[in-house]
């Protein structure tokens, strides 16, 4: 393989949960995409600049080879670039979908904030989001999870099959909505 600038990246393992089906657009809401934007410019332009700073001062104490300070840094700015180059990707292919703005339905599709009970009489709000803001504790689901492609373009009242490991499990659709999905700042 020919060692070019970007072909340290052709290597890198994307997580199975962050991985876009093929031929599929990287759905994303705007509160996700100015998340994304958001870390990409605090790498570009603090924690990089600072970091080669502290690189070519270790880099100045002599030999490297046992400079943790140097080795660390080395380290640490591939993983810095490594990121920024993921983001940079993923900010190229964004298709960004405002629920507040979407043309009205009555279909769950990208963006839905769906409330369904299960057959055992729970109730669950989930919103559907991109895959790169998935967040468990507010139950926003990727649309391309198991929960969500069974939800995809049912109606309310209707009942819908999640296929689990444990069986298969009927879900209603109770409402949905299309309102503000706000994702928290890290």
């Amino acid at each position: 393989m020919q060692n070019t600038p970007d072909s340290n990246f052709d290597d890198e393992v994307i997580p199975a949960d962050l991985i876009i089906p093929s031929g599929s657009k990287n759905y994303i809401t705007p509160h996700g995409w100015q998340r994304l934007k958001n870390e990409l410019y605090q790498l570009v332009k603090k924690e990089r600049p600072e970091l080669t700073v502290m690189i070519n001062w270790a880099a100045s104490n002599g030999d490297r080879s046992e400079n943790a300070d140097y080795q660390y840094g080395k380290r640490r700015l591939r993983e810095i670039d490594r990121r920024i180059h993921f983001l940079t990707k993923r900010l190229e292919i964004a298709e960004v979908v405002d629920p507040c703005s979407r043309e009205m339905t009555d279909q769950v599709f990208f963006s839905a904030t769906v409330t369904f009970e299960r057959s055992n009489g729970d109730s669950e709000t989930v919103s559907i989001v991109g895959v790169d803001e998935t967040n468990a504790a507010l139950n926003h689901i990727s649309w391309t999870s198991p929960v969500a492609r069974s939800l995809l373009k049912a109606r309310e009242g209707d009942v819908v099959l999640l296929r689990t490991p444990a069986g298969i499990q009927e879900l209603e659709v109770v409402e949905i909505q299309y309102c503000e999905i706000v994702t928290p700042v890290y």
